[in-house]
């Protein structure tokens, strides 16, 4: 998920396609809670926001920063109720301290808004050499990275294409074993989403960079005639141009300006990404040359060669681009609140376990079963999976990792997906399904779709899969406001921005009622949530309308105002 993610924030605002993409409540009032870490609550749950009118006024800058924190009622902005919950529930209120696993791309373990709420293992000396608590991993201080120096890597897809080639190329299925019937129809689907995606990329390549090259000259032409490069919409349509191609460059300016509602210089920029995206794919994630995982130096079809990467959960890039997913996740759960800067997580008293395994490419199987049972083993509560993919080679090694969490009341909150898919018809890894999509084989697996910040036909994110059976709640998911490396905040967008937000509310339920379960607390989230009845537009296609409630197991948006309230029911 984090290609598309990234792929994203360049085309979303350039409306260019892309890649498959209660009525007013009582005063609330805390009872002293006598020395418990469980506030007594009294209160009214939101609900009846049917009734909410819709917002009319854009959301201010200010706004869109604190968006996933508002309140639908009080704001008309379909947030969480963040602020709302602490200030009326939380309040001074001592909680007991969650760990959540974060399995990434690597977090900034050193950004001013994340380097107090790291979890530290006490046990382990520091650069000692020694694995000092006998839990099989070298001076992990902070977590573990099981990508070692690993950066980039293929598509799932392609690695299955590229292994079973050599023995399947040509071949047709009358010709094959019934022994190797199941592996021969695995290759011919790689095999056909590979020369589909590969087709795709070349394509888009070429023509955003006419799309481009078109653009610059349109640009170069109007700035020459206005005598300025920073042009206002207003300005554009008072010049003067009656002659071709002057008029005709005008008519596409102020198209694309009214779309992307920014200057065409800052548009030719986004467009540029785009445009390098989709060359990384070709050299990276499709290259059929590439081996991203020798340098680990592991069998990755070997679940029990365990014995490799390192402690270094940054990753081994100086520039730390490649960690801004995992760096941007983090701060979503648990930025810290109230310290004068940046922005504040959903929870406090939450402490970040990183665990790199998430590469610029497909994860491994492997990697992901293995970081799963590591959060587990070293204290996480709660884990966000801001990930995922279509093809997995070894899915039951995740699915046994989801059970083992299970047994230990591990929650795991994960992203959806950004393809705009039903995966109720589409599965996607991980998940805690089936292979036939069918019955969960465990009950603490929240998986989380997103939404957009305008309440009404728009409310779900156009790039968000959906399904009644295998989507559990949605949450705020288009451009969020996060850390991101070197001291910096970034909007980024996806489900994996919707995912830590609910993680951010489990761990605020896990912290002040330590007594509920993993299924009780997810169980909470969904039950707790504001359910929407309205119609709303699935994959950014107006003729492509379901009721909300249709697309989602709960029908529900996460809330932790109401979550609070539930729990506090529940926990007596």
């Amino acid at each position: 998920m984090i290609k598309h993610t990234r792929l994203m924030n360049y085309l979303t605002k350039m409306k260019i396609p892309f890649y498959k993409p209660l009525l007013a409540a009582t005063s609330a009032a805390i009872l002293a809670s006598c020395g418990s870490s469980a506030p007594a609550i009294v209160s009214t749950p939101i609900a009846n926001i049917d009734t909410i009118p819709l917002k009319v006024t854009a959301l201010t800058d200010a706004q869109f920063k604190n968006w996933p924190e508002a309140d639908l009622i009080y704001d008309t902005i379909p947030g969480m109720s963040v602020d709302r919950a602490y200030s009326e529930i939380i309040k001074d209120q001592k909680g007991k301290k969650v760990i959540v696993g974060v399995i990434d791309s690597g977090t900034d373990i050193e950004h001013e808004d994340l380097k107090n709420v790291l979890w530290t293992n006490e046990d382990e000396i520091p650069g000692n050499g020694i694995d000092d608590d006998n839990n099989g991993y070298i001076d992990d201080v902070h977590g573990w990275n099981f990508l070692g120096d690993a950066v980039d890597e293929n598509l799932e897809y392609v690695r299955i294409y590229r292994e079973l080639k050599p023995k399947y190329e040509g071949k047709s299925a009358s010709t094959v074993s019934a022994a190797n019937r199941e592996e021969f129809i695995l290759y011919k689907e790689a095999e056909e989403e590979y020369r589909k995606e590969l087709n795709e990329t070349q394509q888009n390549v070429s023509q955003y960079e006419q799309i481009k090259s078109q653009l610059v000259a349109a640009h170069q032409a109007v700035s020459s005639q206005l005598g300025k490069e920073d042009y206002t919409m207003e300005e554009l349509r008072a010049m003067q141009a009656t002659a071709q191609p002057l008029s005709q460059y005008k008519a596409m300016l102020l198209q694309i300006q009214q779309n992307v509602n920014e200057n065409i210089p800052k548009a030719i920029e986004e467009l540029d990404g785009a445009i390098d995206y989709y060359k990384e794919m070709l050299e990276i994630n499709l290259n059929l040359e590439l081996d991203g995982r020798a340098i680990v130096g592991d069998d990755p079809d070997d679940l029990s060669d365990r014995d490799y990467g390192n402690n270094n959960v940054m990753g081994p890039e100086a520039d730390k681009e490649n960690i801004k997913h995992g760096t941007h996740v983090s701060g979503i759960i648990a930025a810290q609140r109230n310290n004068g800067i940046g922005m504040d997580g959903v929870a406090q008293n939450v402490e970040i376990m990183t665990v790199r395994a998430v590469p610029n490419g497909d994860e491994y199987d492997k990697d992901i079963a293995l970081a799963i049972r590591y959060a587990v083993d070293n204290g996480a509560k709660v884990i966000n999976t801001s990930f995922g993919k279509y093809f997995s080679t070894h899915p039951e090694w995740v699915r046994e990792a989801v059970k083992y969490a299970a047994e230990n009341d591990v929650l795991i909150v994960n992203a959806a997906g950004n393809e705009s898919l039903n995966l109720d018809e589409k599965m996607v890894y991980p998940n805690d399904q089936t292979p036939e999509n069918s019955v969960e084989i465990s009950d603490n697996f929240l998986t989380v779709g997103a939404l957009n910040y305008d309440y009404g036909s728009k409310l779900v994110a156009d790039f968000s899969n959906y399904g009644k059976k295998n989507v559990d709640v949605f949450a705020p998911g288009n451009k969020i406001w996060s850390t991101t490396p070197n001291n910096e905040y970034e909007y980024l967008q996806g489900t994996s921005m919707a995912s830590p937000a609910v993680a951010g509310v489990a761990a605020m339920i896990r912290s002040y009622f330590p007594k509920l379960t993993a299924p009780q607390v997810k169980k909470i989230i969904m039950d707790s949530g504001l359910p929407v009845q309205a119609n709303v537009i699935v994959g950014g296609d107006r003729l492509n309308t379901k009721e909300f409630s249709e697309l989602s197991t709960s029908g529900k948006i996460a809330n932790l105002y109401n979550a609070l309230i539930l729990a506090s029911k529940v926990s007596k």
